[in-house]
């Protein structure tokens, strides 16, 4: 089941970041970079955070969730992440498509991820986005940004 989260609370900013960090653990080890700044995120920073949290639970346990922010012309994908001990169930993708179809509809979505990580670029490109750049963000560290205008 897919729904929103209300990061301001502390009970659930815990459980998003006992989903957040083995995540994104997992991804550094696969991009060979461990400055992905989420990793650094504690409680506060969720609790604090402006995105708006959507979850995908399993028996009222949080196994992934996918968090975005929204301007007047776009949204962005700021997070997207699964628990390790439930990849490769199709949780990231229902995530994205409930998003697509369910929140963003009319507007354009871009989301960036580490040039190296394979599995979300694949995700990405079968979920209709589109490769727009790639970025330099630290020394020999490139993200690439995509784009869904499918909604538009």
């Amino acid at each position: 089941m897919i729904f929103k989260l209300d990061n301001k609370d502390k009970k659930m900013a815990n459980l998003i970041l006992n989903v957040q960090l083995p995540a994104y653990k997992v991804e550094a080890k696969l991009i060979n970079f461990e400055g992905i700044p989420q990793l650094n995120d504690n409680v506060e920073c969720i609790r604090d955070s402006q995105e708006i949290f959507i979850g995908y639970v399993i028996e009222n346990d949080l196994k992934g969730f996918l968090a975005y922010t929204e301007d007047d012309n776009e949204y962005q994908i700021c997070r997207l992440v699964v628990h390790p001990s439930c990849f490769n169930r199709g949780i990231a993708r229902k995530l994205v498509n409930y998003f697509l179809n369910e929140i963003a509809k009319k507007k354009k979505v871009i989301v960036s991820t580490g040039s190296d990580n394979i599995p979300a670029i694949n995700l990405y490109k079968t979920s209709g986005f589109k490769f727009h750049k790639k970025i330099e963000v630290a020394p020999n560290f490139f993200i690439s940004l995509f784009e869904n205008t499918t909604g538009n």
